[in-house]
């Protein structure tokens, strides 16, 4: 890149690895369980896993988590080729697997050390991939974790990295290592290897580092990183914390499908496509666009927020995490859907998110949650509680089931609200985040859910919200978006609307493929020969993204598809209409001082200044 901020970061590995495979004096030094992943052979995505156990039980046992990042059970054992050991003498010790995810070793009178072949080619921000590209590792994926020692000390290195490749981790640097005291904090802490650009900065009292692995002319690194800067500074501002003295962005921008973002507690990895990246004019700016760099924007400032929001303002019902089975909680339309009203508010507060585009997006919202019929259903809680479901696609089905992220993010808007109309405007979103912060993240406890939350709106609002929390969170009554609204001289406006129908729905388990979910009976699509299930390769083409929603009713659609165990086919047919309602918050007739001053403040995402009394 031809930029000044921008440099390639210097080779750390030195001849590490040989220390560590003489005489095991790392395992030495203290009683850490010390582990050395091998890029041997990236070629065929196979990584290499050594792990040093100090002295302990003459039976031990190892367990890989069936889970992480995502709320599915997706079983990272299947990936595993094959698994020895032997003890400190190189003698082979007894290995026997109790179950798909977890090994016994006996026999070890001392030290124990632990081998392990593992496929890892799963690419994006929840995955673990090792190509001749580089490597992107979320380690609960590939790092097996003692059983009688999750809590233990840890440390990790890497051997066989290509001459021209670095590491960048937030785990703790030691002498040739990375440290991490437990098993959480490690695999908390997502690793990137390869050929990377980073840029680091300061940014009020914090140190920020941007590692970016993409090809040059895909991006625009001086504008991330002005972007991120931004970012940081009004999230740590309106948070008045900053729990941390350094935090990394991880950035993906590959040529092909990609999307999503992962947060950690002092980084977070995202990935975009580098053609969703310029958005559908090509180009990086705009303040009000959901595509290009609003799209980067939005996922960053949302990642960002969550080292505030789950990973230290964290519900009860995830801690302790347990890697072996689903981890059910109701508190996820918070954790994850207030986030995204956060958000929101951050980037208006920043400047890079203007009134109109905010507004259009809250009306894009409440859209796409009325459009569900599941929302008179599905609660905001069970949507949290069913998460694990979300990798099937009759679940993702309109009537079967709605977002906790969506009416999540809408349920904070009114939250904020409501907050705002019982404290006569002296606390808001903000007040109750920063009570949760000072009474739960600071103090090392855990909210309890929904109970939680509202405890926290109560504290800073001094009313009683019950009714708020049983229609519209733990209930379904539909939400009367007017009686919100009208404080800040807001109101909806239901429009209907002609839309394309291309007689079927699709959507994407996050970076998984594009599947049919739902064909229209008796349809174009049908007759044409989609089914469900199938997994869309192309549409018009290319591969599967906007397009669809660009076409117009009369246009003929040209998918490939391929059914499972089947050839790949191409269908054809054309595209009709239906009449559908969208929804727009607009300006009241007559919007009075008071709700053009109320509307003011809340768009800042502050609280009435003291004295002020405009009601």
């Amino acid at each position: 890149m031809k930029c000044s901020l921008w440099r390639r970061r210097r080779r750390v590995l030195g001849i590490w690895v040989t220390t560590l495979l003489l005489a095991g004096s790392v395992v030495a030094q203290s009683a850490a369980v010390n582990y050395i992943v091998s890029l041997t052979n990236p070629e065929q995505h196979l990584v290499g896993v050594q792990i040093l156990l100090p002295e302990g039980p003459t039976r031990r046992e190892l367990q890989l988590p069936v889970w992480n990042a995502l709320y599915q059970v997706r079983d990272f054992a299947q990936y595993v080729n094959w698994v020895r050991a032997k003890d400190r003498a190189g003698r082979p010790l007894a290995v026997l697997k109790l179950d798909k995810s977890r090994w016994q070793i006996t026999g070890a009178e001392s030290g124990v050390i632990v081998e392990y072949q593992i496929f890892a080619n799963s690419p994006g921000p929840f995955g673990a991939q090792l190509s001749e590209h580089h490597a992107f590792f979320n380690l609960a994926q590939i790092l097996m974790y003692p059983v009688d020692a999750r809590n233990s000390r840890l440390t990790l290195g890497f051997r066989s990295v290509p001459a021209q490749w670095h590491v960048a981790t937030a785990l703790r640097a030691g002498v040739d290592v990375w440290i991490a005291d437990n098993y959480d904090e490690l695999v908390d802490s997502p690793v990137e290897i390869g050929d990377f650009q980073e840029s680091d900065f300061d940014e009020g009292g914090g140190h920020y580092r941007v590692i970016v692995d993409a090809e040059p002319g895909d991006y625009d690194g001086e504008k991330i990183v002005g972007d991120v800067r931004k970012i940081v500074a009004t999230a740590t501002s309106w948070m008045n914390d900053r729990p941390f003295e350094s935090y990394m962005f991880f950035y993906h921008f590959p040529r092909g499908p990609a999307g999503g973002g992962m947060e950690h507690a002092y980084s977070t990895a995202i990935d975009l496509s580098a053609e969703s990246l310029k958005g559908s004019s090509g180009s990086l700016t705009g303040v009000t666009s959901t595509n290009g760099s609003g799209a980067l924007r939005g996922v960053t400032a949302h990642e960002f927020f969550h080292l505030w929001n789950v990973k230290r303002i964290r519900p009860q019902t995830l801690e302790p995490v347990d890697y072996t089975k689903e981890n059910y909680t109701r508190a996820l339309w918070f954790s994850e859907g207030v986030t995204s009203t956060a958000e929101g508010i951050i980037r208006l507060r920043a400047g890079l998110l203007d009134e109109k585009g905010y507004l259009s997006r809250l009306g894009d919202e409440i859209t796409e949650l009325e459009r569900r019929p599941a929302h008179l259903t599905q609660s905001a809680e069970e949507s949290s509680l069913d998460a694990w479901m979300e990798g099937n696609p009759y679940y993702r089905r309109a009537e079967r089931s709605i977002s906790y992220y969506n009416k999540g993010e809408l349920l904070g808007t009114m939250l904020d609200l409501q907050v705002r109309e019982a404290s006569h405007g002296q606390a808001s979103l903000r007040e109750v985040f920063q009570w949760m912060n000072r009474h739960y993240a600071k103090e090392g406890r855990f909210f309890k859910d929904s109970d939680g939350v509202r405890e926290a709106a109560e504290a800073v609002s001094h009313a009683d919200l019950g009714w708020f929390f049983e229609k519209y969170v733990a209930g379904t009554d539909e939400i009367p978006w007017n009686d919100f609204f009208r404080a800040v001289g807001l109101h909806i406006v239901e429009n209907p609307t002609t839309v394309p129908d291309a007689g079927f729905a699709a959507s994407r388990n996050f970076d998984g493929p594009m599947t049919v979910e739902a064909v229209t009976p008796g349809g174009e699509a049908e007759h044409a020969g989609l089914h469900v299930g199938d997994t869309i390769l192309e549409i018009q083409g290319k591969l599967p993204g906007p397009d669809l929603a660009r076409l117009n009713p009369g246009d003929t659609v040209k998918v490939k598809v391929r059914a499972r165990h089947a050839a790949e086919r191409e269908l054809n047919w054309k595209v009709g209409s239906r009449e559908e309602k969208s929804y727009e918050v607009k300006d009241l007739e007559n919007v009075t001082p008071a709700q053009s001053a109320r509307r003011a403040v809340w768009l800042k995402g502050e609280a009435q200044p003291a004295g002020d009394t405009s009601r």
